[in-house]
Order: C-alpha cells, then structure tokens, then sequence
C-alpha cells in the first residue's frame, strides 16, 4: 500500500523563507532570562499598572527568591514547587526562581478550591507552593489539615507557603483601573500561620538578601531533557494529569510562535493577558517574550477598559486573545475612536474565531485574526495559520519540526481528505507522559511508521490544502435522530447573528429525536428583544435543519474557566434531566 500523503499537503503553502525547521533548543529556561538582563539590564521586561520592572531587576528577584526557596524551604534539584499566583511580576519571578534550582514548576489556576488543590499536592507530591494572599485561605486550610493517606494514595503534605501581595509591586500611581485583589494591601500572617510554614514574599526576600553573601545558590546542572514544568490537564475525565515537560519541549515552543510570525524583536511589547498557569499565555507572553528581550504587559484579569488603554498608551504590537475577548473588546463603546495602529498581530486558539467577528477585527485593524491549536500536552501550539495565507474558522497547519495527521480514532488509519478524525502529532514539543500515570500516558500514544504520536482526542478534518479544521472534542456530538451535530460548527453560524453575543451549543434530551441542538445565548447589547424563536428562524435560513437549535436560553454570562473558555460541559450537566 502505498504511504498516505495526506499530512505533507500544507507544505504547498509554507510561509515562502521560512525554515521547516528549528534546531531543538539545548540551553536550560533560566538562560532566556539570565541572557536578556546581561545585554539590557535596565529595559522593561514587565509593566504592572504602569509599573515597571526591569530585566535586571527580575533577575535578581527571582534569584534572592530562590535563595530562600533553597536554603530555607529545602527545594532541591527535581522538586516541584506549586505557582498559584495570577499574572503578575510576582508570577514571573517565581517561575525563574523556581527553574534556577533545576526544580519543577507546577502551574495550578488560582481559582481552584481545597479539593482541586489538595490533589495536586498528593499527585505532584509537592512540599512547597508559592501562593497569593486572596488565595491562602484556601491553601491554610489544605496545610492546616493534611490529605489522609488513603485519598490519592500518597501522604504528601504542603510544609512550606511563600505568600505573595500583588500590590508590592505597585510601585507608581496609574489611571488604570486596578482589581481588588491586586490592588489590596498587605493583610499579615498570624502566628498560626507561620507555625504552619507560611512566609512572607517581603520576609523571603529580605532574609535572602541579608545572607546574600552566605548562602550561595546551587551550580544549573539540568539538561535539556530534564522536567521543567509539570502543568495539569484540565480534568475533564476523572482528577487532571500532569504532562511532564522538559527544558527542551518549554524552551522549544516558546521561540516557535515568535519565529512563525517573523515579528517577535527586542521592540516587540505583548500583551499578557492569558494566564500564565496556563500554557499558552506562559508560553507567548512570558517564556518566548524574555527570551527575545521584549517587553509584557501584564494584566491579570481581562478587563476590556484597561486592555485598550494599554494598547494605546504602550504600543503594543501583539496581543494573544481568544474569541471571547475579542467579541468584547470590539463591542467596546470607543473601539472605532481607538488607536489600534501598533499592533501587528492578533491571535489566539482555544475555540474558533467566528466569521462575523474576524471580519470586524479586519475592518478595524487591517489584520487577520491568526488561529492556533495546542494543548497542554504539547506545552501550547502544535499549529498555526500561515500569515500569508491564514484561513478563518480553522486550525491552521503544522507548525517547524511537527507531524500532525488525521486518523480514524478507531482503526488508527489515515482518513480521506474532508473525512473527520482524531488529530495525532508528534514533534519536540510534546510531552513525555503524564506523571506518574503510566496507564493513561500508555493510552494517550500510538505508533505510527515507528513514531509516537499524542493522541488529541480532538476531531478535525484537512482540507485540500492540507490545513486542519476543528470538528470538535471526540465526545462532544449531539446525535439527533442520527446525524451527526458538532456543535462548534453552530456555534460559529450563530455569531453571525447581530443580537448574539456568546453562543455555547449543547445537547438536549429529546423524546423523538433521542437529543436535540440546545443553544445557551448571551444577547448583544441593543437586542434585548430577541426571542428564541426568531433566533431559530434565522438559524432555520442558514444550516441544515438538524442542526438549528430547538431550544434557546438566554443567559446575562456565560460560565468560563480561568482560561477564558466556555464551560460547555458545565452547561451540559446542568441541563441533563435528574434521576
């Protein structure tokens, strides 16, 4: 038989001068920040609030924190060390703290409660955390009482909490509007608190300082090959996995979006609004920005008032956005008053960009919303539109040094083009496994022509160009009366309705059909008075008829993860009939 083809066909449109290639990277994380403070020391890696804090400046903070986390909290080579912390420069530091010690970063959302963080501790078996003053209530409380044994199967228990205050690094007045929980003074640890390990971010650094010249920190002797960060999986079957990620596999898809877009330079100055615990906001707004010597400016909640005046008052020239930010950004009451004229690229992944807005994005800036597709598996994108022949609605094709194919999920042979199947990849960005989890990393690879490639348990079709377009999660169908509903696919048809605003697409239990298409719509300002049923109507002129929706639900907001996705299956599970 001969080879299928099929996953070279992109190759047609490569980005003309473009390597197919990058070398695989072989320098320890630490070097991307170490490198820039040695050439410019005194140039803004980080802007807080119009707060500015400098390359030389992080370097030495992250290197005074690990001092402390060395000498004082024990964390040795290989250790991993919880970061629940919102972007912030103190995120920063930590993470490159935490690196400079050869140990392991454990990216955890800040928003997780006692039980979510109690399994992290147990699974990553982790000693140390490194929190927020909002959220170390939750942590105490994991501290105060430790996991039983019999829970994960594991006695590790928290002994150690650095707790940091966003507003110590609030260093100048600002005009933007700065959050609560950021903007909130220092509130001090009981005695309680520190008899539990607890200690301060300004205690840490000022006892490190003091011994400075006591107490040296460690010789790197990571390779390239060694854990580096550990983020977790979102946990949508069973608790979350961790996904074991090297120096290499980090380091390696940080410089990848820079040098896909051609624009990443010591001028460039990124938008930090995606999470940091979460891969691809740490990947293109902090790893990738600090190695190159560019400027972030972080925010750590989207605020669509404060993302604005930023692009205006900093020039941004790129900004990693998903859908959802978009669609509010531009319903901004200023937008068409708005100087958007630095920025050179928007983009983003995560769900597709409907046509409608991608349209208004374009009319506004002049720019093609650039599509992306990456899991945590892959330490973010394992592809990107070309930028000079980006598609909408679309994932884009395989990105420097990858394999991507479409196959049947179930005989694990490749599909015809148009055909859907499950996307599998293999490239120096993937994980090794995940950690501690033998069973699950055995199920999330397979061997094709003598390769390993991660199974992504996403659906997605290539086109005759070879660029691979999301069907949706392998288990997020609606089978009405036998065909097949993607419910990606409706959501993006009702966007281009002027009174949607948000639209999430789910399964609805239906006595004839078996299940029926259920839309949960957030109405656009100025179109209060739509009604499901005109809604259907429109729906009823523009997609098959099995795939109008039913049923309509109007909603103020939308539930979203902390990564700003639309929590469909908590919408689902809600409307699931009780037994």
């Amino acid at each position: 038989m001969p080879e299928d083809l099929t996953h070279t066909l992109h190759l047609q449109h490569w980005t003309p001068g473009l390597p197919r290639e990058l070398p695989l990277p072989q320098e320890h994380l630490w070097h991307g920040l170490a490198q820039s403070a040695a050439r410019q020391p005194d140039k803004a890696a980080l802007i807080f609030f119009d707060s500015i804090v400098g390359y030389g400046s992080l370097q030495r903070e992250a290197e005074a924190l690990a001092r402390w986390l060395h000498h004082e909290a024990g964390v040795q080579r290989g250790d991993r060390v919880l970061l629940m912390l919102q972007n912030s420069p103190q995120f920063v530091a930590a993470y490159y703290a935490i690196l400079r010690l050869d140990a392991v970063v454990v990216p955890v959302n800040p928003m997780n409660r006692e039980a979510e963080l109690r399994h992290l501790v147990a699974d990553a078996q982790a000693r140390v955390i490194v929190c927020a003053q909002d959220t170390w209530p939750e942590v105490r409380t994991v501290m105060a009482r430790p996991t039983p044994r019999e829970t994960f199967g594991d006695d590790t228990r928290l002994a150690h909490a650095l707790v940091a205050c966003y507003s110590d690094h609030l260093t100048m007045p600002t005009s933007l509007r700065v959050p609560d929980f950021v903007a909130a003074p220092w509130q001090a640890l009981g005695q309680d608190d520190l008899r539990l390990g607890a200690c301060t971010w300004a205690d840490a650094l000022g006892r490190s300082q003091a011994q400075a010249g006591a107490t040296a920190l460690p010789p790197m002797q990571a390779g390239p090959d060694d854990l580096a960060v550990l983020p977790y999986t979102s946990g949508t079957t069973g608790h979350p996995k961790g996904c074991m990620h090297t120096h290499r596999s980090v380091r390696f898809n940080a410089l990848t979006r820079p040098a896909w877009l051609g624009q990443m330079g010591r001028d460039t100055v990124q938008l930090g609004v995606l999470p940091f615990f979460h891969v691809t906001g740490m990947q293109n707004a902090m790893n990738g920005v600090l190695a190159e010597g560019a400027t972030t400016v972080l925010m750590p909640r989207w605020d669509r008032d404060v993302a604005l005046a930023c692009i205006e008052r900093y020039r941004i020239t790129g900004a990693q956005l998903i859908a959802t930010m978009v669609v509010d950004l531009l319903a901004h009451p200023q937008i068409e008053q708005a100087d958007l004229s630095s920025l050179k690229s928007i983009g983003g992944g995560g769900a597709a960009m409907p046509e409608a807005v991608a349209a208004r994005l374009h009319q506004l800036t002049g720019l093609n919303y650039i599509e992306g597709y990456g899991l945590s598996e892959t330490m973010a994108a394992t592809h990107i539109n070309p930028t000079h022949r980006p598609k909408r609605q679309c994932l884009g094709i395989p990105i420097f040094n990858t394999d991507s194919r479409v196959i049947d999920p179930a005989t694990l042979q490749p599909v015809a083009i148009g055909e859907v199947g499950e996307i599998v990849t293999h490239g120096p960005q993937v994980m090794q496994g995940y950690w501690r989890n033998p069973q699950a990393t055995e199920a999330a690879f397979v061997i094709i022509n003598g390769q390993r490639f991660l199974r992504t348990g996403d659906l997605a079709r290539l086109d005759a160009d070879g660029y691979a377009h999301m069907v949706d999660r392998l288990k997020r169908m609606i089978n009405a009366s036998g065909f097949k509903v993607w419910p990606a696919e409706v959501e993006a048809l009702l966007y281009g309705h002027p009174g949607v605003q948000e639209a999430c697409v789910i399964a609805a239990q239906d006595a004839y059909r078996g299940e029926t298409v259920k839309a949960v719509v957030v109405r656009r300002a100025g179109h209060e008075a739509l009604t499901g049923s005109q809604l259907e109507a429109w729906a009823r002129e523009r997609m098959a008829a099995y795939k109008v929706p039913r049923i309509v639900e109007f909603v103020t907001a939308l539930p979203k993860s902390g990564t700003g996705k639309i929590l469909w299956r908590q919408l689902q599970e809600a409307s699931a009939p009780s037994h």
